[in-house]
């Protein structure tokens, strides 16, 4: 791995520390899931796709922890159709990024 991939000032944990959000409440959650869709799923893209690991499974169910989004859309692309209803947060909530 070449140096610059190495170099602290491209740790994506370092990066996204630069990163700030404003949460709504669960209600207005911009992104929520279909657990019974998500339970049949076998291929799981959600899991590796996700930048910031916001899909995990716990005791074998499929969570979604929608106050780590970084709203990228990524989920909504790789994950089967009707899995993830996907949302722009509401005015003045959500991630708001800065150069990091």
């Amino acid at each position: 791995m070449s140096q610059q991939l190495t170099d602290e000032k491209f740790d994506i944990k370092a990066r996204l520390g630069a990163t700030s959000y404003n949460f709504d409440d669960e209600e207005h959650a911009h992104i929520s899931i279909d657990p019974e869709i998500c339970e049949t799923c076998t291929h799981r893209m959600c899991m590796y796709s996700c930048p910031v690991n916001c899909f995990t499974l716990v005791d074998g169910k499929m969570t979604f922890q929608y106050e780590d989004c970084v709203e990228c859309g990524t989920c909504d692309i790789v994950c089967t159709p009707g899995s993830v209803d996907w949302n722009h947060p509401r005015g003045g909530f959500g991630v708001k990024y800065r150069e990091g």
